[in-house]
């Protein structure tokens, strides 16, 4: 005997499959990089081929070695920080283990906000039993510490240059709160109690923000932060210089106090997008600052396809070469302590 259509049973409705996040995370990042590379040919288009070939043919190799020797530069100073705060936060780490750690996060530069630079956080996690939770500081830290220096960078570099950036102050003061909220453990911890509170979500998140809070009593004292904080400067700095150069050697006229604040608030406000590595929004922004310092599109788009390939994307390079070695040596050291 057969069911009528009122007795059937109705099946549920199957949910749609969801991509499992390194697939969202891929595809994120490749649309972020067709979208700027259409931007780019866009740009170039109109001004004209030639024209932008003459502008990159101008760079030679010695120069061109040069602008990846000042990213080096950063990128050392930088890890020396984090060497410095690892120290201090008492992992029993040497030099070379935390420059490692250090340089083999940059091929996670471009995951969406960063986060992929956590995996630092695992080869401690395997080098030295530390719960992810006891390590967190370091990620806080180095984060508060160049906001910090970048910030501190762009406004004396506003001063001296006297460029009227839109939206530079802002962005300076955003950092500098920013900076300041993530080395107050007190106010870092009331902030986290707050948004549990407000939105009754995500408690374990919340749980987690405030142990970390509690962590970072270490750098709310003494010199530690200050001294990594001058260290980025110097390594940001020598980036704002490489973009200077850069735009020397191509002829453009612009100061080099003008040429590091474009550079830095470029930077902080592709950040602010929440973009991976801050593609498109830096971009977009350096091409527009740029324009109205007066330099045209044959010169501002090639000199930023050209920084961003020696500071962006040699750090992913230097990030993928030593990848493998952190993670093969991360796990033979877990094998050794096991």
């Amino acid at each position: 005997m057969s069911m009528s259509a009122e007795q059937r049973p109705i099946s549920a409705p199957q949910k749609a499959p969801r991509l499992s996040p390194r697939l969202r995370d891929g595809a994120i990042m490749l649309g972020l990089l067709v979208l700027l590379a259409v931007g780019l040919i866009g740009a170039v288009t109109a001004t004209g081929w030639d024209e932008v070939r003459a502008q990159i043919t101008k760079l030679s190799i010695p120069q061109g070695a040069a602008l990846l020797a000042l990213s080096l530069v950063n990128y050392l100073f930088r890890g020396l920080r984090w060497h410095l705060f690892a120290r201090h936060l008492g992992l029993p780490l040497c030099l070379t283990t935390n420059l490692r750690h250090f340089l083999g996060g940059f091929a996670m530069t471009v995951t969406p906000g960063r986060v992929g630079e956590l995996v630092r956080m695992r080869w401690i996690k395997r080098e030295t039993g530390w719960a992810f939770e006891r390590t967190a500081p370091l990620v806080l830290v180095d984060r508060a510490s160049d906001l910090a220096a970048m910030a501190v960078l762009m406004g004396a570099a506003l001063m001296a240059s006297g460029s009227q950036i839109s939206g530079a102050v802002p962005v300076v003061i955003a950092a500098l709160l920013a900076a300041f909220i993530a080395t107050r453990p007190r106010l870092l911890a009331s902030l986290a109690q707050f948004g549990h509170r407000s939105t009754g979500k995500a408690p374990r998140l919340f749980a987690r923000i405030r142990r970390a809070a509690r962590s970072l009593e270490p750098f709310s004292k003494g010199g530690t932060l200050f001294a990594g904080s001058a260290l980025a400067f110097c390594g940001w700095l020598a980036e704002g210089l490489a973009f200077y150069l850069l735009l020397h050697w191509m002829s453009a006229e612009v100061h080099a106090a003008s040429a590091i604040a474009i550079f830095l608030f470029a930077t902080l406000a592709g950040g602010l997008t929440g973009a991976p590595g801050g593609l498109g929004g830096a971009e977009a922004a350096m091409i527009a600052l740029l324009s109205l310092e007066g330099v045209p599109l044959a010169m501002s788009v090639p000199a930023t396809v050209l920084i961003r390939l020696t500071t962006l994307w040699f750090a992913i390079l230097i990030g993928l070469v030593v990848f493998p070695f952190a993670e093969r040596l991360s796990k033979k050291v877990q094998y050794g302590l096991e």
